[in-house]
């Protein structure tokens, strides 16, 4: 690997360490695009993400149908788009690894609510977007591009790594 594909890769790490909550977007069976939130379970990205689902949900019924996926986070280290493609299972030692107090919240039985599952997005893209001027850079920086300063705001980097 070299020294760029491992720099963008510890920006997009940042990206996920940083974020709360991601937008799966799936397709539903009338084709349309449907996203949804989800809670972000993994604090680190290798290519992979994993997050708790209900089975028998939209979004289960439309990966079961069309496994392509989109997920879109932000954190304030900046923005991410991860296309790939999804699965899901009933992987015990996993759901018992991310299981925490916040999940509990959304599986009415607890941890042996038997509708528990595992959604698994194998990431094949990334495209992300950096923002190293922080919040109050950002604006400063938008409000020069704004009144002519410079011709567009210069708030982070941007990039793209095949998986």
């Amino acid at each position: 690997m070299t020294d760029t594909q491992a720099d963008h890769r510890a920006a997009i790490s940042d990206i996920v360490h940083g974020a709360r909550t991601a937008l799966l977007t799936t397709v539903s069976d009338d084709g349309n695009l449907h996203a949804r939130p989800l809670a972000v379970q993994d604090k680190a990205f290798n290519g992979t993400l994993r997050f708790l689902v209900q089975d028998g949900s939209e979004k289960v019924e439309d990966i079961a149908r069309n496994p392509h996926v989109n997920v879109a986070i932000e954190s304030q280290g900046g923005y991410l788009s991860i296309a790939g493609t999804a699965t899901v299972t009933r992987d015990e030692s996993v759901i018992d690894e991310l299981w925490s107090p916040f999940a509990e919240a959304w599986f009415p039985d607890g941890r042996q609510d038997p509708t528990i599952r595992l959604l698994t997005v194998e990431g094949d893209s990334v495209e992300y977007w950096t923002q190293d001027a922080g919040p109050v850079g950002s604006l400063v920086q938008t409000l020069k591009a704004a009144i002519g300063k410079q011709s567009q705001p210069d708030t982070g980097h941007h990039g793209t790594v095949e998986l």
